[in-house]
């Protein structure tokens, strides 16, 4: 029992050691605040997401000039997104004006109403609206050309059941008009109260990203940096055991991780109205599972490189792709096949997964299990291999 109290408490002053150091270093703390704040806010506002619609500059072709179009254009020039307006409305003479707007990035897309539009649904008449769309903005012109399809599509069936009505000469029941103009009424569902935003989605993955991200090059730049200036040697010659060093260093890193990934959770809350609707505290248990699979690439990493540069330049490598495979900013379903293929080896994969299936659906220990196994395995193994190499390493 002493050995193992002395193991823990030797590892807790190494950790003790390294916080030190750290917080002595204002360029460190400066940096360390500013990632996970930059990080954040970075994603949330850059981002686009359905409330980024504001102000769009939407040009009009009105060659119809009747009432319908007339009426079209208010509800268009009305329509909100949050308290700002989706669409500033800009006439223009034809469509040639509309598409040299667009080529020159002036107008995100544009309407056309072709003459005789009034006229034909006056008459009974199907008419055609025209959307001229932006298409080397594909995000920004899908979700624009969605929100006018829903309008108009709304204001068709008005129009229908006016319609409808007027043949009848009022001897129908409004909710007969109703189930003859939409006949199939469609009710949408979700796991959790509300409709969460695309900020939802990206949170988990920031603070996944964020977290594993200083845990990584924290060890390795840590180690890195000791051997550069000599200090390593003298924690080496210490009557304390390997094992006490590497789990100091790591306990370290573990607060350092988990204090940037509460910051970004915080700014996600305050700023872009994220919740977390699952447990707290296997929110947190999440996260630090997936510190503990990434510590033995750390100390891997750290092993390998001489020089903290090297290390840093390794970190990257590795950090690079595993960011976009992992379904931290965009779908692993939209992937073409053979990455989503990749994705699954990606460790930094299941942690997005488990946080994000605890924040967004709620999710309890036995939904998010896969991802707990495949990062206890990920850690083991690595961890398995990386200390006897850092043991090997350090000795010569």
């Amino acid at each position: 029992m002493r050995k193992i109290h002395a193991f823990f408490m030797d590892a807790l002053h190494v950790g003790n050691k390294d916080l030190k150091d750290f917080y002595r270093d204002r360029a460190r703390i400066v940096a360390f605040l500013i990632m996970p704040i930059f990080m954040m806010l970075l994603t949330g506002f850059i981002f686009p997401s359905q409330s980024s619609l504001k102000d769009l500059p939407v040009g009009v072709v009105n060659l119809d000039g009747g009432p319908v179009a007339q009426q079209m254009l208010v509800v268009f020039s009305e329509l909100k997104s949050g308290k700002s307006k989706v669409m500033k409305l800009q006439n223009l003479a034809d469509e040639d004006a509309a598409k040299e707007l667009i080529q020159e990035q002036r107008i995100s897309g544009a309407l056309l109403f072709p003459e005789g539009l009034s006229d034909s649904l006056a008459s009974k008449q199907q008419g055609q609206v025209v959307i001229i769309t932006d298409q080397s903005n594909p995000q920004i012109s899908s979700m624009l050309t969605g929100m006018l399809e829903q309008t108009l599509a709304n204001m068709g069936t008005q129009m229908s059941a006016q319609a409808i009505d007027d043949m009848a000469g009022g001897q129908i029941s409004q909710d007969t008009i109703t189930a003859l103009v939409t006949p199939i009424q469609v009710q949408t569902r979700g796991l959790i109260p509300g409709n969460p935003n695309y900020f939802q989605f990206v949170a988990p993955g920031v603070m996944a990203m964020v977290t594993v991200m200083a845990v990584m090059m924290g060890l390795a730049g840590s180690v890195a940096r000791e051997k550069e200036v000599g200090t390593l040697d003298g924690l080496l010659v210490a009557p304390i055991a390997r094992g006490s060093i590497v789990m100091g260093k790591t306990f370290a890193q573990t607060v350092r991780g988990l204090t940037q990934g509460a910051m970004v959770l915080v700014l996600a809350m305050v700023f872009f109205g994220v919740r977390v609707y699952g447990s707290w505290p296997l929110l947190i248990i999440m996260l630090i599972l997936g510190i503990f699979s990434f510590v033995g690439m750390g100390i891997l990493i750290s092993a390998m490189a001489s020089e903290q540069e090297t290390a840093m330049t390794i970190m990257m490598t590795l950090n690079f792709p595993m960011f976009f495979l992992s379904g931290a900013f965009f779908p692993v379903q939209q992937m073409p096949g053979f990455m989503q293929a990749i994705s699954k080896v990606v460790p930094l994969t299941y942690v997005v997964e488990g946080l994000r299936q605890v924040m967004v659906l709620g999710a309890g220990i036995g939904q998010v299990w896969r991802s707990v196994a495949v990062l206890l395995a990920f850690g083991a193994v690595t961890l398995a291999i990386a200390i006897p190499a850092f043991n090997r390493v350090v000795t010569r």
